[in-house]
């Protein structure tokens, strides 16, 4: 924060791989988020040896840009039924494009877990927003009774600052930038501000990016480090978030495998690999219909990950919003 940096050796949230992991508890010299890392780690495995849960990990952020309050969430239903409580826009799929963040490693452990992102750095509502965030998020975990606090008024707070946008979005484009490249975003853009084909967005090494979408701008970059300019958002049809509940439910996914080109690489962490050169034909609504996110292998392969084959959703069941 001294330094007015994302931050100082690397990115702290894009550590959080087990083969990342695995290879920071062997070194023996660690730069400034490594040794974070380990820090929050030996905290993260103490709560879940010490206590038996159901756990609730939240994540508050701000960003560089100026935006309504948001949650992202890894999709799984479990994060869904949870983060539909909150009055804010909820966004789908970001682990597609991030590897290595703290919430898609606590996914992968199988409790629920969102990120909050309640603002502008400096913007004061910020402040305001993360109050009401945590005290709703801690009636709605059990933790505070109703009485304990004013429900009402944090749900204002929220309802006013999101300009009552409850709805789910899904990413459809990341412009990856890396330490060399010459970036700047156009100025005046903000989170959730609706974008044509074709708007001028950002100056990528002398080059005008323009969109190729319709759809919202999305953590559009006005910092000095970071490797995602801005994303382009769309909002999720109602139909399709219920279709994809009733097919996950019914474990409809446990088929894909029969399919050519399409196997198992681990059943019970829902991780299947998919032969391009043989799968053309699947497209990727399917697999996120099934709660599969995908990350690309190599050119011919894609490694997809299903989060509700190891969510442990029993442990929600008894929770009051379930």
């Amino acid at each position: 924060m001294e330094e007015d940096q994302r931050y100082i050796d690397e990115d702290l949230n894009r550590l959080w791989t087990k083969a990342k992991i695995e290879l920071t508890l062997a070194k023996k010299m660690h730069n400034t988020e490594e040794t974070q890392l380990l820090e929050l780690l030996t905290v993260l495995q103490n709560i879940l040896k010490e206590n038996k849960g159901p756990f609730y990990f939240i994540d508050l952020h701000t960003t560089s840009s100026k935006t309504l309050p948001f949650i992202t969430i890894n999709d799984a239903l479990i994060n869904r039924r949870f983060s539909k409580l909150f009055p804010v826009p909820i966004v789908l799929g970001i682990e597609e494009y991030l590897e290595g963040a703290l919430l898609s490693y606590i996914n992968t452990l199988g409790y629920v877990s969102i990120g909050f992102e309640s603002g502008q750095h400096t913007d004061y509502s910020s402040v305001e927003n993360n109050i009401a965030f945590i005290h709703l998020a801690l009636v709605f975990s059990g933790i505070l009774d109703n009485t304990d606090t004013d429900v009402q008024t944090h749900l204002k707070t929220l309802k006013l600052a999101s300009e009552n946008d409850d709805d789910f979005y899904e990413i459809v484009h990341l412009q990856n930038i890396t330490s060399n490249d010459n970036f700047k975003m156009k100025g005046g853009f903000k989170s959730f501000q609706p974008i044509t084909k074709g708007t001028p967005i950002a100056h990528f090494n002398n080059t005008e990016i323009r969109s190729d979408y319709n759809g919202h701008i999305f953590m559009p970059l006005y910092q000095n480090k970071g490797n995602e300019g801005f994303f382009i958002i769309k909002p999720i049809k109602p139909f399709f978030l219920k279709l994809s509940t009733v097919l996950r439910r019914v474990k409809t996914d446990s088929l894909l495998a029969c399919l050519p080109g399409v196997s198992w690489i681990n059943k019970n962490e829902g991780i299947l690999q998919v032969n391009l050169t043989i799968a053309k034909f699947l497209a990727k609504p399917l697999f996120h219909l099934l709660g599969y996110r995908n990350r690309e292998i190599t050119s011919t392969h894609l490694r997809l990950n299903n989060r509700e084959r190891v969510a442990k959703t029993k442990i929600y069941k008894r929770e009051p919003w379930y």
